[in-house]
C-alpha cells in the first residue's frame, strides 16, 4: 500500500555505554538518550561486555517490562527484591512467572521488612521459593540510602549477611 521508498531505515545512536574501575571493581552502565522508547538494545549491547569468567551483577528496572526481561534473560541467578505489601506481592507474582518462563534460578529478598503483612512470606513458602534476606524497615538504612551510601559501610553487621547472600548465589550458579 505504501509507495516505493516511503519508509527508510537508518542507524542512529539511542544511548551510550559508560564504564570504569573503582577499587578493582569494573563497572558499566547504559544510558538511554532522552526520549528514546527502547532500552532493550542498550541492555543487549551492555551485556556483550560481560566477562563470563567473572562474577557479574546486573541491576534491572523493577517489574516485568521488556528491559527487565532482557536483563534477566541468559543469567545464572535472579534476586527478586520485593516489599511485604499487597503491591509488592502482586509484582512478585508476575516476576516469578517471568523467571520461571526464562528458566532462571531465583530467590527473594524482602526489603522494608515489617511494613506490611506476611503474605509475601506465605507465598514464597507455599511455592518453595527461598527467602534469602530480609532487610528491615529502618530509619538509619533509609537515611543512608537517601544519601547514596551503602548501609553496610555504616552498619558493618550487615556485611556478613550480604557475604552470605553472595556465597549462596555463587554456590547455586556452579554447574
Amino acid at each position: 500500500m505504501c509507495p516505493k521508498g516511503a519508509i527508510t531505515e537508518e542507524t542512529r545512536i539511542i544511548g551510550t555505554i559508560e564504564g570504569g574501575t573503582s577499587d578493582g571493581v569494573e563497572f558499566y552502565h547504559g544510558i538511554l538518550n532522552i526520549g528514546e522508547p527502547m532500552a532493550t538494545p542498550v541492555i543487549k549491547t551492555l551485556k556483550k561486555k560481560i566477562d563470563k569468567e567473572k562474577n557479574v551483577i546486573l541491576d534491572s528496572p523493577p517489574g516485568t517490562s521488556c528491559p527487565t526481561i532482557e536483563t534477566i534473560r541468559g543469567t545464572d541467578f535472579c534476586l527478586l527484591v520485593t516489599e511485604p505489601t499487597p503491591f509488592g506481592l502482586y509484582d512478585l507474582k508476575l516476576a516469578v512467572e517471568v523467571v520461571k518462563h526464562l528458566a532462571v534460578l531465583f530467590g527473594v529478598v524482602i526489603n522494608r521488612d515489617g511494613i506490611g503483612d506476611d503474605r509475601v512470606e506465605k507465598f514464597c513458602m507455599e511455592r518453595d521459593i527461598p527467602i534469602l534476606l530480609k532487610i528491615p524497615q529502618n530509619e538509619d538504612i533509609a537515611r543512608l540510602y537517601s544519601n547514596g551510601q551503602p548501609f553496610i559501610l555504616e552498619m558493618p553487621e550487615w556485611k556478613e549477611e550480604f557475604v552470605r547472600l553472595f556465597e549462596f548465589v555463587r554456590r547455586r550458579c556452579v554447574i
